[in-house]
């Protein structure tokens, strides 16, 4: 439909019986008007008695008023229905919308009120179901060690001591993941972007992550030793500078370089490249691995809450990495996406940084006739 044709389609609603109610009573009151007129003029060019008329005409206007309010309550009648099962925690039913009036686009706006708090509840039993499991896990696993203790199966030496405290810091990390998300989701976190240097900062998150590999090598952890895999570092120019809340940053770079090495064969390469973006302190930021990739079904799904993928090689982890990444690079007003790569995952985020403001001219003191200090250009 064209502009002006649906211009004039809206301009039109009102006189519209069928999408408006105003117009749909108008028209009630001018057909009960047009049948009493009509038997009126039948009562005076016939014998019948006006009282008869009358009677006939009460009763036209009824039946068809009865109709007209009918098929208008019935979408409220319906909603009210619908809202009582809703309170009883039956979010699935929905109101047929059957009309085109006001009336309809209430019925219309309930069926997405009740979708969204659907989405909310699955979301939210499905929220508890998977926190439940990722305590689950690593709690009995501690259980069983201090059991074995206590018991006298094993003695208390280091490597015991150092299952127990892996599986702490493993409850410790889910525990402030699950912290991030509550903060996400009350809109609680503020940014605290500053102007910094990207080389420095990313060899720092880089050399965080490697003493992390090297700490899960030394406590024998069952996953696959990752100190086997090299983690490479590309900033160009040296100097690029952007602008971002540091510790934000550092959640979306080592969530990313966590997820990499992760899913890095024996002896793989992850690679971090960080460009500056067309905007002043803008960044434009990469983090590619050499592993069996994201597939294609699920590249749209990664960054969801709990999502571990289907892919058979992936695995470990809460899930919650990815989306944590998204949250802070959302807060930024950036992007994170996967994007295409021939060989393993490449992960692209785009941080926007903040516009340049124009520099406000200063305005110097004139300087005292016959001042015998030479000007130099620090000092006009």
């Amino acid at each position: 439909m064209t502009g002006w044709r649906r211009r004039a389609w809206e301009a039109l609603r009102p006189w519209d019986p069928l999408r408006s109610i105003k117009a749909a009573m108008q028209g009630l009151v001018l057909l009960s008007v047009g049948i009493t007129t009509l038997l009126v003029i039948v009562a005076i060019h016939s014998a019948t008695e006006i009282r008869v008329i009358t009677i006939f005409s009460i009763i036209a206007c009824l039946l068809i008023t009865q109709i007209m309010a009918t098929g208008l309550t019935a979408p409220i009648r319906e909603m009210t229905a619908v809202a009582r099962a809703m309170a009883g925690g039956d979010y699935s039913r929905r109101v047929a919308r059957v009309r085109r009036d006001e009336v309809g686009e209430l019925a219309e706006t309930f069926n997405r009120m009740a979708a969204d708090l659907d989405a909310v509840d699955r979301h939210r039993k499905e929220l508890v179901a998977n926190v439940s499991h990722e305590l689950k896990t690593p709690i009995a696993a501690l259980r069983a060690v201090l059991e074995n203790v206590v018991d006298g199966v094993s003695a208390a030496d280091p490597e015991t001591m150092r299952l127990a405290l892996r599986q702490t810091e493993r409850l410790g990390k889910l525990v402030g993941q699950l912290l991030d998300l509550s903060r996400l989701d009350s809109g609680a976190v503020r940014l605290d972007a500053k102007r910094f240097e990207v080389w420095p900062y990313l060899s720092a998150v880089l050399k965080t992550a490697s003493l992390g590999m090297e700490s899960t090598k030394a406590t024998g952890s069952r996953s696959r030793p990752r100190a086997d895999v090299h983690l490479h570092l590309d900033v160009r120019p040296p100097e690029l500078t952007a602008y971002a809340d540091g510790e934000r940053l550092h959640q979306v770079v080592a969530n990313l370089v966590d997820n990499a090495v992760k899913h890095s064969p024996p002896g793989g390469r992850v690679t971090v490249r960080a460009r500056g973006g067309p905007e002043p302190g803008s960044l434009d930021l990469e983090v590619r691995d050499e592993g069996p990739g994201i597939p294609e079904a699920d590249r749209g799904r990664v960054f969801e809450r709990f999502h571990r993928g289907s892919h058979p090689g992936r695995d470990g982890g809460t899930g919650l990495g990815l989306a944590i990444a998204r949250w802070a690079v959302d807060l930024h007003g950036g992007r994170i996406e996967v994007a295409e790569s021939p060989r393993g995952c490449r992960m692209h985020v785009t941080l926007p940084g903040r516009p340049q403001l124009p520099k406000q001219p200063r305005t110097e003191p004139a300087e005292p006739a016959g001042d015998p200090r030479p000007s130099s250009p620090g000092n006009p």
